[in-house]
């Protein structure tokens, strides 16, 4: 059942500390190249963090049943906590910060922790720090910073609100750090990070509370931290999710991982980081909800007799060599269950490309009733690109009924909505803009108004009447898209916003008007005389 989300003004955060954490991190420059020392921060985070939190566990194992259990790994592992042996916690890295072979004792700890813990198999890194041959003060102060965060700081929240914001504390210093990596790093870095307003939106618009959940091409995980956000939000159980991701890169495969276990969220990444087109771990799986950010306009993803006859565009054109976006399309689309639903990232050109066949299998897609909405994003949403974007949703089922038979949306056979959103958001800075919670709360209303859902008014649930917007919004039948040469680029179809009548009468405008451009023409004829008369002083008169 959709809800309609709550509309709030964004909270400025506290990120005092994180920000001095960033500051220790840029010292580490000149010592490393700045691409590496995010694995570098964000480890000893990780590690701080599960430190802490086995801390809290063994006095509660101690104050409970006694000192003789406190080794005992069942009971830590019950609670969801990593048992950590005595040379791989926090306490005994602090302890050593000084010494000379401080890299050599972190990559210790790290492979006991990730040898002790198997959902953490090939997450940490392996002898990292011992290979980048890091100064040794420099780390000693990252790690006293470090030291400072408390990460577990509960008890001293006001209210239920701010508890639960500082239980996710680590979490924000993984979006935080994870948002200045990307900035950092300028064109061609940050493939790890997607926008958080962007997640925030394709979660509330697809609403995945329940099921499968899948991104391949995962990055860090952020798609899946922001679906278990929306399901918490909405008050409902993360038990009832389990989730499937993929990475290439190897460094943000295991970013991933971690990201994922600091925040208590099992998932199946794959054995290995690998390629969602040439070694897919997850062949057999039809899931109910798809998350993606696939990598923009990917060039020669494939050689020409490379993956022709495969079975993930069965029925299809087959994707052309040169721009992987429709063989992520269609990668996508092979994934999603019966009742499946997708929302993803793809650059503006997959709306109207007609390169290669590109055109021939967006009019199959649309012929076969995939498409349920189109946004169009403002530009500079992106740190690390300027290329306008927009958001693809795919539904397999637009009957409007759920798995069991029930009536949840309206059948929205034949129809897609198509949302320009290109005016939204709001500049953070010289050159980064964000869509507000209050830009993405229109946006998904619209959608799910569109669907026919239930959501809340005022403490009551109701259902609102989807209107077309001009400049906005437009609901637009196969019929529409096909006299539109299938192109679902949104300014096709919604046309332009009404102007607004500011209630001043034509004649006072136009009178107005005229005297403002008299008074520019006298200026005009003025400025005329005086460069006459200096061109003539200067011996260049007619």
């Amino acid at each position: 059942m959709a809800k309609s989300p709550a509309k709030k003004t964004t909270k400025k955060s506290k990120v005092g500390f994180e920000e001095s954490l960033w500051d220790a991190a840029n010292k580490l420059r000149g010592s490393v190249e700045s691409a590496e020392y995010k694995h570098i921060v964000l480890s000893l985070i990780f590690l701080k963090f599960i430190s802490d939190k086995f801390e809290v566990r063994k006095n509660a194992i101690v104050a409970e049943y006694g000192n003789e259990y406190i080794d005992m790994v069942e009971f830590y592992t019950m609670e969801n906590i990593f048992y950590l042996p005595e040379d791989a916690r926090w306490s005994f890295i602090q302890m050593n910060a000084k010494q000379d072979d401080i890299a050599v004792k972190i990559d210790s700890a790290l492979h006991a922790v990730e040898k002790s813990n198997k959902s953490l198999a090939g997450a940490l890194p392996d002898n990292y720090f011992s290979r980048l041959g890091l100064d040794s003060s420099k780390l000693s102060a990252l790690i006293d910073t470090i030291n400072n965060i408390d990460t577990i700081a509960k008890e001293s929240a006001d209210n239920a609100e701010e508890a639960k914001s500082e239980e996710d504390l680590v979490g924000r210093v993984y979006e935080y750090f994870l948002g200045k990596f990307a900035a950092s790093e300028g064109k061609g870095g940050g493939e790890f990070y997607t926008p958080k307003s962007i997640v925030t939106l394709i979660a509330d618009m697809i609403e995945p509370f329940s099921g499968k959940i899948y991104d391949p091409c995962c990055g860090s995980g952020g798609m899946f931290v922001q679906s278990l956000k929306f399901i918490n939000s909405h008050n409902g159980n993360q038990k009832n999710i389990s989730i499937y991701g993929q990475e290439y890169t190897n460094t943000t495969y295991k970013l991933a991982k971690m990201n994922l276990a600091v925040r208590g969220i099992s998932g199946n990444l794959g054995d290995v980081a690998g390629d969602s087109f040439f070694k897919d771990q997850h062949p057999d799986l039809k899931a109910d909800y798809i998350m993606a950010n696939p990598p923009f306009n990917q060039k020669q993803w494939r050689a020409d007799n490379e993956l022709v006859d495969d079975a993930r565009w069965a029925g299809y054109p087959t994707p052309p060599t040169g721009n992987a976006n429709y063989a992520w399309i269609m990668h996508i689309i092979s994934k999603l269950s019966e009742h499946g639903t997708a929302g993803f990232v793809l650059a503006n050109g997959s709306m109207s490309s007609n390169t290669s066949g590109e055109g021939d299998i967006r009019q199959k897609i649309i012929e076969n009733d995939l498409v349920d909405c189109m946004i169009a994003l403002p530009g500079q949403l992106f740190y690390t690109t300027q290329i306008p974007v927009c958001l693809w949703f795919i539904s397999k089922d637009k009957r409007g009924n759920d798995e069991k038979g029930l009536l949840k949306r309206r059948d929205r056979q034949g129809e897609t909505l198509f949302i320009d959103a290109r005016e939204m958001g709001s500049m953070v800075n010289r050159t980064l803009k964000e869509l507000t919670n209050d830009d993405i709360a229109e946006i998904t209303e619209t959608y799910h108004v569109w669907r026919g859902e239930e959501l809340v008014v005022e403490g009551e649930k109701a259902r609102k009447e989807y209107q077309d917007i001009a400049g906005y919004c437009k609901s637009a039948t196969l019929e529409d898209m096909k006299a539109n040469d299938y192109v679902l680029t949104p300014g096709r179809y919604v046309g332009a916003a009404e102007l607004v009548d500011d209630g001043i009468p034509f004649e006072t405008k136009m009178t107005e008007l005229s005297q403002t451009l008299y008074s520019q023409m006298n200026q005009a004829q003025e400025l005329d005389k005086a460069i006459r008369k200096n061109l003539e002083a200067l011996g260049y008169g007619e």
